[in-house]
């Protein structure tokens, strides 16, 4: 076959060159790539033209088999079963990607995920790829998935050279956390100093190494160092909708470039290369308020007259105008994990996929069970997920306590008419509300009613963890992702009227107040509840949203981050272990280890692919529609045996 017929359907039978490469590929994460198949039979292979051949089993079908598209999609399942599962298998299929970095470049080949290729069928494969592409370009075998880790384990790295998938990342120069196209005044700043010493606006681009948890709402960020997508920051870009992509060497760009300062238009793209920066005028509507002003969020009308302090079990989710959204997405938590939710919980598996009517039979295999589907589902959340035992202190406790004292009024009043006045007092204010608020003492009636609520409802513990509940957070347009405050390692009474405090006062600091502001959230529609919990023990924990935020298309996966320590992954402290996990063919993969040394154990591995199908039902259960594609945020800890959500909230795409 001539190159240039390359470009209508494949190369097929003949030596990949770079030339054809470059006309062949399609370009994902800023990896250039190359599907390939392998027909044992006719002892041929196949480089595929990405542009036109969007699936390996629809080529293979109409162009090897003969067989009609439409025939193809209608028996998609047994043709799968045939191409990633057979042991006898005719066809081998992978990707072929090409990774460059500065003067080196190689080649990783992958199977998909689902594929349980042996060990074997492995080395076979790379051979058959080694034999036909560039001789002096290296090739390594990538594992899709820790059953392959493990399958190709005992292969030595001479027969079969390979690199794993958190190898990759660690060295990736371009990662897409969320793609969009926006226009701003690009900032770069090299330290923390540095940020502090400055002041951002709206229409800004941020550059950093890590930007720091308290940004303001901007118009766009880049990681010049590695982060995960999960981080608050993150999680917040990704709320607001602003292009937001992790690029190695950008300060290097930005200076060859001279861009620091300058006005760009300013893209991330999941099948670009790199961000994308172009030097444009500045605008001349910049007194104008930006687009998202204008994009009100609404909240329920908040009661605030006296409710009692409840243990958590006894709050649904619709006491969230009482309690708050955390208090209330926990208390629902605790009626499903006792088999009290309805057929929802299976919402997600419900949905058709097409060609696949449903993806029910996919959960059953996952589950393991042939018995009724909704039971086997009750059965894993009831035996392996808890929530820990806790109690919500509703609105009235807070406004009581606000009202207790005259000095914290007065202090209201003025921050409000700031705000009205959108004042440049409006900091100061609210750092003199929060100090009140520290320094005022409780009134006694409110001491004795928390006093009283603990001892009934988690004597005995000794430890405990103090978390907000506002009603202007963990909403669907609005997450608050790490403005408001909670406390770990709570001991005594003192301590926890401390925390309570301090959380109460986190509802007005400047941060907070300019976001809900911002957000057309007022002051006086917002409230703070408190969740005072039992801090349980356990092995490792971490942040999981039920979607895969780096390719919003894949329904099968959801991305779980894991540290021994879950406050670091909030937090960012530290760079936590990153994960996909399939919710319909089951397996995981290792995306990074952050800062740790090496992978969790295959038992924590199966703990995660039980959390993964956790998060799936909990998603349904929760979903605000019946397409049940709203993903949730989950905040977790595992021992080996036991799953324990503390905290649920809408995870913004």
């Amino acid at each position: 076959m001539a190159v240039q017929e390359a470009d209508v359907a494949g190369l097929v039978g003949e030596p990949l060159t770079m030339s054809a490469f470059n006309q062949l590929s399609g370009s994902l994460g800023g990896y250039s790539f190359v599907k390939v198949v392998v027909d044992r039979q006719n002892d041929t292979i196949h480089f595929l033209n990405n542009a036109r051949h969007e699936f390996h089993a629809i080529y293979i079908g109409t162009e090897i088999l003969g067989i009609a598209e439409s025939e193809l999609r209608a028996r998609i399942d047994e043709f799968n079963q045939s191409f990633y599962h057979a042991s006898d298998r005719r066809f081998f299929l992978g990707i072929l990607s090409l990774h460059q970095r500065e003067d080196r470049h190689m080649f990783s080949l992958e199977t998909v995920e689902v594929d349980t290729m042996s060990a074997d069928m492995i080395e076979f494969f790379h051979a058959e790829v080694r034999r036909n592409v560039d001789a002096a370009t290296p090739l390594f075998f990538k594992p899709a998935n820790h059953l392959q880790e493990q399958a190709v384990a005992g292969i030595p790295a001479e027969r079969l050279p390979r690199i794993l998938a958190h190898e990759l990342f660690s060295t990736a120069e371009f990662v897409a956390l969320n793609p969009g196209v926006t226009k701003g005044r690009l900032r770069a700043f090299r330290d923390e100093r540095e940020y502090r010493e400055n002041t951002l606006e709206w229409f800004d681009i941020v550059v950093m190494h890590r930007v720091p948890d308290d940004i303001p709402r901007l118009a766009g960020i880049i990681n010049a160092s590695h982060t995960t997508p999960l981080s608050h920051t993150n999680v917040l870009a990704t709320g607001w909708s602003i292009p937001n992509a992790i690029q190695i060497g950008a300060f290097e760009l930005i200076d060859r470039e001279n861009l620091d300062g300058q006005w760009v238009e300013y893209e991330v793209s999941a099948k670009g290369a790199g961000v994308g920066l172009r030097l444009i005028d500045e605008p001349q509507d910049l007194g104008q308020r930006p687009a998202w002003y204008a994009q009100r969020v609404t909240l329920d009308e908040p009661e605030h007259t006296y409710n009692p302090i409840v243990n958590l079990a006894k709050i649904r989710y619709n006491d969230s105008h009482r309690y708050g959204t955390k208090a209330a997405n926990l208390g629902e938590l605790h009626h499903v994990l006792a088999s009290e939710s309805p057929r929802r919980l299976l919402g997600f598996f419900s949905v058709p996929r097409p060609p696949r009517d449903n993806l029910l039979p996919y959960l059953q295999k996952l589950l393991d069970t042939d018995e009724d589907l909704l039971q086997a589902a009750q059965q894993l959340l009831a035996e392996r997920v808890r929530v820990p035992r806790g109690v919500a202190l509703p609105f009235s406790l807070h406004q009581g306590f606000l009202e207790s004292s005259p000095k914290i009024q007065q202090a209201i009043g003025k921050l409000k008419m700031a705000l009205e006045l959108n004042a440049r007092e409006i900091e100061p204010l609210c750092v003199e509300l929060q100090q009140l608020i520290r320094k005022t003492r409780v009134p006694d009636y409110l001491l004795s009613e928390l006093d009283t609520a603990i001892v009934e409802n988690l004597a005995g513990v000794r430890t405990f963890v103090v978390r907000s509940s506002s009603n202007a957070e963990d909403l669907a347009g609005f997450s608050a992702a790490g403005i408001y405050e909670s406390y770990n390692h709570v001991t005594s009474a003192e301590k926890i009227v401390e925390s309570v405090k301090e959380v109460w006062a986190s509802l007005v600091s400047a941060r907070s107040v300019r976001l809900r502001q911002q957000a057309g959230i007022s002051l006086d529609d917002c409230f703070m509840g408190v969740v005072v919990q039992e801090q349980v023990k356990a092995d490792f924990g971490g942040v999981m949203v039920t979607t895969n935020p780096m390719n919003r298309s894949d329904f099968r996966n959801v991305y779980v981050n894991v540290s021994p320590n879950v406050t670091d992954v909030v937090e960012g402290s530290t760079q936590p272990m990153q994960y996909l996990y399939s919710t319909v063919e089951g397996g995981g993969r290792t995306v990074s280890l952050g800062d740790a040394t090496e992978d969790l154990g295959p038992q924590a591995h199966q703990q995660l692919q039980r959390l993964a199908i956790v998060g799936r039902l909990l998603q349904a259960h929760f979903s605000p529609d019946y397409t049940f594609d709203s993903p949730v945020d989950i905040e977790w800890l595992a021992t080996d045996e036991v799953l324990y959500v503390l905290q649920l909230r809408p995870y913004s795409i």
